[in-house]
């Protein structure tokens, strides 16, 4: 019984990362045949912006997804959530599915979203674009005050982000921690670039998608607080 679950299991993951990589082959397709619509796309297509970095400095709002695909040479990209959703109404039950997709270039841009469709993979494309549309930019630092050096792989102070009942709370760890963190959000941190980190939860953590969402609140946060000059020098972007 164990063998099958864990044969199965291994299946779906292979299935997952055949359906990312096709995903990702589009995507690139895409931008080939890409026509902006909007200045920021422009100036993307004519590389007068050549990074998400250079982007958000300069204040630029991300309208296309092809922007991101654009800018970044390995983005990464999961199905975090799925499920088939029922709605009733007078004419009867109406199936539909709901996708959650993450995206994230590695290093210190992140994104999560919702897509919902009759048919499996338009919710999962719509999940995708709305991801790419919502990315935030994630403030990385070293995780120990004794570390003269600024690895860039933890965080530079406790932040918390909540999604419904879910709270979490993500700390710096030292360099060689780890992911000290639920399995659901491990990848949120990799997405983001975060090597080394601690975590406290509450809430109905077995809610995948509000776990996910409130981490991703909690990455988005190290970019709202205001920060003293000593925690600047622990902080390096990128």
């Amino acid at each position: 019984m164990r063998d099958d679950m864990q044969k199965r299991k291994r299946r779906r993951r292979r299935g997952e990362e055949e359906e990312t990589a096709d995903r990702i082959a589009g995507n690139e397709k895409r931008v080939e045949m890409w026509v902006p619509k909007t200045i920021t796309g422009k100036k993307v297509k004519n590389d007068e912006i050549k990074s998400l970095e250079e982007m958000f400095g300069r204040n630029y709002v991300m309208m296309e997804p092809e922007i991101f695909d654009a800018l970044v040479a390995n983005p990464l990209e999961k199905l975090v959530d799925f499920k088939k959703t029922t709605r009733v109404t007078r004419q009867g039950r109406n199936f539909s599915f709901r996708a959650t997709v993450l995206v994230g270039d590695g290093e210190q841009f992140i994104g999560v979203g919702i897509g919902k469709d009759k048919e499996r993979f338009p919710a999962i494309r719509k999940a995708a674009r709305n991801a790419k549309l919502s990315l935030v930019r994630v403030r990385k630092g070293a995780g120990s005050w004794e570390s003269s050096a600024t690895t860039g792989a933890s965080l530079p102070f406790k932040v918390a982000g909540k999604s419904a009942s879910v709270r979490v709370e993500l700390l710096p760890a030292p360099e060689g921690t780890g992911l000290v963190v639920g399995e659901a959000i491990k990848d949120v941190m990799r997405f983001a670039g975060i090597k080394d980190v601690w975590s406290k939860t509450s809430g109905n953590t077995r809610s995948k998608l509000d776990f996910v969402k409130a981490a991703v609140d909690a990455l988005s946060n190290t970019t709202k607080m205001r920060i003293s000059k000593d925690i600047e020098g622990k902080i390096r972007r990128g």
